[in-house]
């Protein structure tokens, strides 16, 4: 019986400053394994398919259950977390590249820190002041709020919707889809609400919901099918009100 064998090509890169360069690998088959899994087995053996033994290939991976979003890589062409791509789904041999939208550490491993920074800018979080007993029932949610929040809650900050948003880019200013969904996310909660202005001016300025293309790219690629483009539509109409509030002093 024929071995069978699982093939990699692996665009890699030494450092930030260093030029890519493509790597074939070969491994044992073995059933059921994950990009993640095997990749493992590769940094365990560490030989091209040119029997060198060479240094292991670099990548990010946490959770093992597609919601941290941290092993977001492009594999065979497609932006999509290396955990919950199946190696027996895939076509050999099996394309591996970083993502192109954010600066490359060494390998497949990206620094998502900009995507972070965007969160920051719109502050997708429910602030406390200590003044909230938080031994007592928190405010009520109806049942339609609730079922809206947790879509966008559902948001692992992979960078998948960023790699595919043709405005989102190193000579763009635009902060992209992700941190716009957190905004609708935190502005309908009962306590974050109460910051909803801040975060809509946040918005309004230079890399804000108005460099949005409308491509609706970002849709397409989401693994948690998180309706961003309706949450785009939902803010357009909010800043919209927003603008005439502050411009009248309402």
């Amino acid at each position: 019986m024929e071995s069978k064998f699982i093939h990699f090509r692996i665009k890699r890169q030494d450092s930030p400053q260093s030029p890519p360069y493509w790597e074939e690998f070969k491994m044992p088959y073995a059933p059921q394994h994950n990009v993640v899994s095997a990749l493992m087995y590769l940094r365990e053996h560490p030989v091209n398919i040119h029997g060198e033994r060479r240094p292991p290939v670099v990548w990010e991976s946490n959770c093992m259950e597609e919601v941290c979003g941290s092993c977001t890589m492009i594999i065979n062409g497609k932006v999509r977390q290396a955990c919950a791509a199946l190696i027996d789904d895939l076509e050999q041999p099996i394309v591996l590249e970083p993502l192109t939208k954010f600066p490359v550490v060494r390998d497949l491993l990206v620094d998502r820190q900009k995507m972070f920074d965007a969160l920051m800018r719109v502050k997708a979080w429910v602030p406390l002041d200590g003044t909230q007993d938080i031994h007592q029932p928190g405010p009520r949610i109806s049942p339609v709020e609730q079922a809206l929040r947790y879509v966008f809650s559902r948001c692992m900050t992979c960078g998948c919707c960023m790699e595919v948003c043709p405005q989102y880019h190193d000579k763009s200013e635009f902060i992209g889809p992700a941190p716009l969904g957190q905004v609708v996310l935190h502005n309908t909660h009962p306590t974050g609400g109460y910051f909803k202005a801040e975060r809509l001016r946040a918005i309004m300025g230079p890399g804000g919901i108005t460099d949005c293309g409308n491509a609706q790219n970002c849709v397409k690629v989401c693994p948690k099918d998180i309706p961003l483009t309706e949450a785009i539509g939902h803010l357009g109409r909010q800043t919209t009100v927003q603008w005439l509030r502050d411009l009248f002093g309402t």
